[in-house]
């Protein structure tokens, strides 16, 4: 069960384009709760007047951003040097983890490295709202994938053209196509290749490249960022924590930012599930993945003592994804920096010869499982103007 919840999460955004298709089971996700580091709760009062500064800043950072964007030379910078312009930096720990919610959360990076141009306004929320949801479907994100390749393959085990349990190490590209070699030693020729893992994979050394992609390639892929978004989930004997309305979300203050901020249970989703989750981002997240799961329990634990007393009971069970570490992965998704252009963006999606490349990453509207499918989308159409495939055809 603790495997499909993670999946359930990384298909959350996606939900907006095919809920309807897949006729997924969806909650609305509530407000949230803050408390301080000794556990205590913050007054409302002062948590909604915090809250209605970091929307004000949010608003000054969209008008920002669009008059940025009107520009015709390539101006940018960082979202937190957008809230010193508006005189409102977050300080204390109540206004970072506020912060933390309204910026790192969806980003999964903090506003000093990130784009303000390319970030404000939030694409998924200008074209589809801003009211949250949250996937509780119990067939879990492997169904995404089966109706969208049921689109073109005869079969999800059988179709010759697919190819399972193989890791691509070596790309060989020249004028007249392509060779594939795999860790099995399986090798492939083809007149084209898409090249869709994550730009976490293109950053590390799990493919080689041959000949070596061009300097102004590699620049692209290695300048723009690739975070981490960690959700640790743990499952307890019994619930120990508020539930209904108001309650799904409460916030953790600490003098250092980001440090377990952001706490979510699944009763309204799960009823008798016993689940809570902790989101984790960036540097903490690659500190976390350092630790064994006792020492990231134990570290947790201590947290959840300060709210609901030394009596609460020890988790059954905690799952601690690590993106950052898996190889196929190297991250979560993408994450675009204040210092990086539209022109070095357009690069990292350019194709070299017979090599094109496609992924959330090149993605310029959204991130995300969204970006993936919409870039998907887009190498199809290319695809087909390069005679790669024919109409109806998919890669």
């Amino acid at each position: 069960m603790m495997q499909k919840l993670l999946a359930m999460v990384l298909l959350f955004l996606l939900c907006f384009f095919l809920a309807a298709a897949f006729g997924l089971t969806v909650a609305h996700r509530h407000c949230h709760r803050s408390r301080n580091f000794r556990g205590g709760l913050y007054p409302s009062k002062l948590v909604e007047e915090i809250d209605k500064v970091a929307t004000a800043r949010d608003d000054f950072c969209e008008k920002f951003s669009k008059k940025l964007s009107s520009k015709k030379k390539d101006v940018d910078v960082s979202i937190l040097a957008a809230q010193r312009i508006f005189k409102q930096v977050p300080k204390t720990p109540l206004e970072m983890v506020i912060d933390f919610y309204h910026n790192d959360y969806e980003d999964a990076e903090p506003p000093k490295v990130t784009s303000l141009k390319h970030t404000y306004p939030r694409n998924e929320f200008v074209d589809h709202g801003e009211d949250p949801y949250f996937v509780a479907d119990p067939r879990g994100f492997e169904i995404v994938v089966q109706y969208l390749a049921k689109q073109f393959l005869s079969s999800l085990t059988s179709d010759p053209r697919l190819k399972l349990n193989k890791v691509v190490r070596e790309i060989s590209y020249s004028k007249s196509g392509v060779t594939i070699k795999t860790e099995d030693g399986s090798t492939y020729n083809s007149k084209y290749v898409i090249v869709s893992v994550s730009l976490g994979v293109l950053q590390s050394d799990l493919i080689e490249f041959q000949p070596t992609l061009p300097l102004w390639k590699r620049i692209a892929i290695s300048d723009f960022g690739m975070t981490i978004y960690t959700k640790i989930f743990l499952k307890f004997p019994y619930k120990f924590w508020p539930s209904g309305s108001g309650t799904e979300f409460f916030l953790y203050t600490h003098v250092r930012r980001g440090y377990y901020p952001l706490w979510q249970h699944l009763e309204n989703e799960y009823p008798g599930s016993n689940i809570l989750f902790v989101t984790v981002t960036a540097d903490e997240s690659r500190r976390i993945e350092q630790l064994p799961d006792e020492a990231i329990e134990a570290e947790i634990m201590v947290i959840l003592k300060k709210f609901f007393g030394d009596n609460i009971p020890k988790p059954e069970s905690i799952l601690v994804p690590r993106w950052g570490l898996d190889r196929f992965y190297k991250g979560s998704y993408s994450n675009w920096p204040d210092s990086y252009s539209q022109k070095r963006k357009d690069q990292l999606a350019d194709p070299i010869g017979p090599v094109y490349f496609t992924g959330e990453h090149t993605s310029n509207n959204y991130i995300y499982a969204t970006g993936a499918y919409f870039a998907g989308a887009i190498i199809e159409t290319d695809g087909i103007k390069m005679g790669m495939l024919a109409p109806g055809q998919h890669p």
